[in-house]
């Protein structure tokens, strides 16, 4: 049996994971789905925005560890939570027996999200800074764009969407030496029009001598294509 632990992207919350977490379990698995501060579920938290940092919502992760008593833990990030789980696994390597960046950012030393996205992306949302939004506008069709093609799909999704703290794309996570053990995996999906901005972090692991597994799915794989998704994991956990 392992331990998995699914940390959610913009906007979202343990929700998203409502398709492939009982596929995990009906394998024999425990599963946990934290919700980062100010979103999903904790997004009455929101208010307290001055205080909400990509530090923040690693500290939620490595609470959960060591609250729940976690160990041998399979950490999968999705999207933004590339950065957090990059900062967990610095934090608490202990805990972890592998780490797995689901279609997420890959940050370098001293990177913040902010500078990994395309320049039309960041131009957009310094123009929002400027007129002093605080909060990441999302792209129009926000579950097209995921690859969500379902139109009862993408309404689920989009009725469970929360504002996102810029203040947690502007600062870089901590990285250690003794992180480097810890093995990591990327799993690119291929499909939709996310493909060539996480490609460049798919060639990333590659180039740190990560494992990487290509998935033909959008984005959001872990809503359309959960149990393809599934096997890749149990893959990873059963090594």
């Amino acid at each position: 049996m392992s331990v998995f632990v699914l940390v959610h992207g913009t906007s979202c919350g343990s929700w998203i994971w409502r398709y492939l977490s009982p596929l995990l379990r009906a394998a024999g698995h425990d599963v946990y789905a934290p919700t980062l501060t100010g979103l999903g579920a904790n997004s009455h938290l929101v208010e307290r925005i001055e205080r909400i940092s990509l530090a923040t919502h690693i500290q939620d992760v490595t609470n959960m560890l060591f609250y729940e008593d976690l160990s041998e833990v399979v950490l999968v990030g999705n999207s933004y939570a590339g950065m957090v789980i990059t900062g967990v696994v610095a934090t608490a390597p202990q805990r972890l027996a592998h780490v797995v960046y689901l279609d997420a950012y890959v940050p370098l030393q001293g990177e913040r999200e902010m500078d990994l996205w395309p320049p039309e992306e960041q131009a957009r949302v310094r123009a929002e800074i400027a007129k002093g939004n605080r909060f990441r506008p999302l792209p129009p069709n926000f579950p097209a764009f995921l690859g969500i093609a379902d139109p009862k799909l993408a309404e689920w999704l989009e009725q469970r969407l929360t504002p996102h703290p810029l203040s947690t794309y502007e600062d870089p996570p901590p990285q250690g030496a003794e992180s480097l053990s810890v093995p990591r995996t990327f799993i690119h999906c291929t499909g939709g029009p996310t493909a060539p901005i996480f490609e460049v972090f798919a060639s990333r692991a590659r180039g740190l001598g990560w494992k990487v597994v290509e998935l033909p799915a959008g984005h959001a794989a872990m809503v359309t294509n959960p149990r393809q998704l599934t096997e890749i994991l149990l893959g990873i956990a059963c090594k």
